[in-house]
């Protein structure tokens, strides 16, 4: 039997006392896919540093437990869509690191053959549709994913993404609307990261706790410590098994936060220097994943080393990939514009 590790559940609806929460093989897999992204984002920070990344680039650092928790919820054909901070999303749900860093370089080795950069690059395959750079945007979308889960009965969840600030957005109350109205399987997960750009959720949010944003239509929601991977995971599962068992939508608010700037091109000087590094300290989900492993599934400092070495190892031959993968044809500015196909149109084959 797997080591597990037992806590206290938390949130409305956990089950009552102690019960195994995560397995050791679980726990690594959380702990390779967050360092992972975090290696990946550094990396990809360095990169745009040089001039090889063009664009806007947003990175996930720090908020790597709300992406890596949710994905251990999730099975094959359930669907994932995100909004411009996307490269964490992109590893988590499989895809591989040669792709997105190529993307971020636009290359035509990229996700997107080298057009869409860091905020548009998708993979059907892997169930992730997309980084959208329209605040907000994403949401109905999500909610179109699940209406399509919903008539097709397949039992998919479709998860979708955003952040605090996009969370006062129109469209983001008329898709928990419809969602609840239909009772569609979609989890709406904000990552209240505290900042929206450069002002602070309680200078733009009246509502102090996100999670209650759906009550007027009577969708449950809870706030969940986002640094925490395990706790993520535990609220996850409770969303969905309420989604597949055909009880419309969920809310999740994920409190956490990013030790970035808003995008590169922000210097994040509305909050202090002290202040990140008190999370970073006190809060990091890696740490705390690494330091569980060690003292309390017996892992040894070789055993993370190896995860270590292979994360970097990933990490720099996606970034020589990205550097010497040709740039896109001209030619490819007149593809994958329109669809041609009649069959595709009328009856979706």
């Amino acid at each position: 039997m797997a080591e597990t590790a037992t806590r206290k559940p938390r949130g409305k609806g956990a089950p009552k006392g102690n019960e195994p929460a995560i397995s050791k093989p679980e726990l690594t897999r959380a702990y390779r896919d967050m360092l992972l992204i975090r290696r990946f984002e550094e990396k990809a920070g360095q990169l745009y540093g040089m001039g090889l990344i063009g664009g806007f680039c947003h990175l996930y650092i720090g908020q790597e437990a709300v992406v890596v928790g949710m994905q251990l919820c999730l099975k094959p054909g359930d669907q994932v869509i995100t909004s411009y901070r996307d490269h964490g999303h992109m590893l988590a749900t499989g895809m591989e690191a040669r792709g997105v860093m190529a993307e971020l370089t636009g290359r035509i080795g990229g996700y997107s053959k080298g057009k869409g950069g860091s905020m548009h690059m998708f993979s059907r395959e892997k169930g992730f549709y997309g980084g959208h750079g329209i605040v907000g945007a994403q949401v109905s979308l999500g909610a179109g994913l699940a209406f399509a889960n919903w008539y097709r009965e397949d039992g998919a969840v479709a998860v979708t993404y955003f952040g605090e600030g996009a969370s006062n957005q129109g469209q983001v109350y008329e898709s928990l609307n419809l969602a609840a109205l239909f009772k569609l399987p979609c989890i709406f997960v904000i990552e209240n990261n505290k900042y929206g750009m450069g002002t602070s959720v309680d200078r733009a949010s009246a509502s102090k706790d996100l999670s209650k944003n759906g009550s007027p239509w009577g969708i449950p929601g809870e706030q969940v410590n986002g640094m925490d991977v395990i706790a993520v995971r535990e609220a996850g599962e409770r969303a969905v098994a309420h989604c597949r068992a055909g009880l419309g939508p969920y809310l999740l608010e994920m409190k956490t936060y990013r030790y970035r700037g808003h995008s590169m091109s922000d210097p994040a000087k509305y909050r202090t220097r002290e202040e990140v590094q008190k999370m970073r300290e006190q809060n990091d989900c890696i740490e705390t994943a690494r330091r569980l492993l060690l003292e309390s599934f017996g892992a040894t400092e070789a055993e993370l080393k190896v995860i270590d070495d292979e994360v970097k190892a990933i990490v720099q031959d996606s970034a020589d990939f990205a550097q010497t993968s040709p740039e896109p044809d001209e030619s490819e500015l007149w593809t994958d514009i329109l669809i041609d196909d009649a069959s595709v149109v009328a009856g979706g084959r």
